[in-house]
């Protein structure tokens, strides 16, 4: 009798785990999107403030790049969010994640806001430079703690991209 209940409950255990495919994605991987989103949600809004404020045509270029590919991560990482059953974290608006590494704080981007010409270029660069080097840190704890192939991929793209921008966002600010 015992042997039966036994069998019958590793059968009913083993059909229940044949039904579910396991997730590929662990909380460190809803962490680094649900933080990442709003990341970027802040370098677009920082990148859309160049064209009004600056001249500089190797600041422009940087501003465009950065929009052009942090927009389309920010909707890859809301579908995965979606995709998980994750709450998308909510607009940076009202700054909610000014906590995070990286993230200005509402009366740093009214400072910048205010900034036009060198003085903006100035402020923007440095600014953008921490922000990136928030990015990074996310990135770095996405590739070590993380799952989900897709994420630690996405982690693996922001961590070389934003290095070299890094690198170039330093380079145009000693030419200052």
């Amino acid at each position: 009798m015992k042997l039966r209940i036994l069998v019958a409950a590793l059968a009913a255990f083993t059909l229940a785990a044949c039904g579910q495919a396991a997730p590929t994605h662990n909380q460190a991987d809803v962490d680094f999107a649900t933080g990442m989103v709003p990341h970027h949600r802040q370098a677009v809004e920082m990148a859309d403030l160049i064209p009004q404020r600056s001249d500089n045509p190797k600041l422009r270029s940087l501003g465009e790049r950065v929009r052009a590919a942090q927009q389309p991560e920010i909707d890859t990482m809301t579908g995965w969010l979606k995709r998980w059953g994750a709450p998308e974290p909510s607009d940076h608006s009202g700054h909610s994640g000014h906590g995070m590494a990286g993230m200005m704080m509402p009366q740093q981007m009214a400072d910048l806001k205010a900034a036009k010409g060198i003085g903006f270029d100035k402020m923007w660069l440095r600014m953008m430079i921490e922000h990136h080097k928030g990015a990074l840190e996310m990135a770095r704890t996405e590739l070590a703690k993380g799952s989900d192939a897709e994420a630690k991929k996405l982690a693996q793209s922001i961590t070389d991209s934003q290095q070299k921008e890094i690198d170039e966002m330093t380079a145009l600010l000693a030419e200052r």
